[in-house]
């Protein structure tokens, strides 16, 4: 019971000359509501695949609780006694009023809320849920994210692939960001934003004349014009500097507030371009610098 939910090393799926996931290394830990994401093409659902024994990995293992799903793929990982569950599943999913309607009548929604029920039967420890809020509407998804919070809350540990930022930063504690089958990024989520304290959102008078200006200074990197004005990288006393600097200048300071990217920002940074960071490079450098 102690065993850890899923460790993946190094591992592997080629395809020909295709490698579709390569040699990626990840460790989801009890209790974890854990986020894959990558663009279209990144090998996610080719890695939930191996992770469910569902296709054989080219090279590296899988484990769930330590077992290797693909050399034993009926090993046990739920709590059995399903027929007794059923009302109470329902209940967790709030389908327990349309228990005696027919399935064909439901929407989409409730239609995925039933297949997690269907995998909640049978008392399991891990969930791996790939794009469960795909075609719900703006209610639906609210529901979807409400339902994987309890789980999660009830001790089952999630893990959960999805292409909405907004929805793995208000549910995921953990992340792995994955490009062109590789890991660019895996570990705590809190960090990963917090990796990019230290940038500032700038509105003044003269932005043009802002910009030249904070290029010049010491301490003051990566400035751009964003969202209405200018974005750059300081720490404080090169702020105070700056914030000086732009009064004799005559610019005046409409706004200079800390800005922390969201991970949709990271996201695009890390999957897109020319290269994606290393991920001891993304780790050390903060993904930004």
């Amino acid at each position: 019971m102690d065993s850890i939910p899923v460790e993946l090393r190094a591992l592997t799926k080629r395809y020909g000359e295709t490698v579709a996931v390569d040699g990626v290394d990840l460790t989801v830990r009890t209790g974890d509501v854990y986020g894959y994401l990558g663009p279209n093409g990144a090998g996610k659902t080719t890695s939930l695949r191996m992770m469910l024994g569902l296709i054989t990995p080219t090279a590296g293992d899988v484990r769930l609780f330590g077992e290797d799903p693909v050399a034993d793929p009926v090993a046990a990982l739920d709590g059995g006694d399903a027929p007794a569950r059923i009302g109470e599943v329902l209940d967790t999913v709030e389908l327990s009023d349309r228990a005696k309607d027919r399935v064909g009548g439901y929407s989409h929604g409730m239609r995925q809320r039933l297949g997690i029920a269907a995998a909640l039967v049978r008392d399991p420890r891990l969930l791996l849920l790939d794009e469960p809020t795909t075609g719900l509407d703006p209610g639906g998804m609210r529901d979807m994210r409400r339902l994987v919070r309890r789980l999660a809350d009830q001790g089952i540990t999630v893990l959960l692939s999805s292409h909405l930022m907004g929805e793995v930063e208000e549910l995921c504690d953990r992340v792995a960001i994955v490009r062109s089958g590789r890991v660019v990024y895996e570990g705590s989520l809190a960090e990963l934003l917090a990796s990019t304290a230290g940038r500032y959102a700038l509105r003044t008078t003269d932005d043009v004349r802002a910009a030249a200006l904070a290029a010049d200074r010491l301490g003051v990197t990566d400035v751009r014009f964003a969202d209405g004005g200018l974005t750059l990288c300081a720490d404080d006393e090169a702020v105070t500097a700056l914030s000086i600097a732009l009064g004799e200048a005559g610019i005046g300071i409409a706004a200079l507030v800390p800005r922390t990217a969201t991970l949709e920002e990271l996201f695009f940074r890390m999957t897109e371009g020319d290269a994606a960071p290393a991920p001891e490079q993304a780790r050390r450098e903060g993904v930004l610098r």
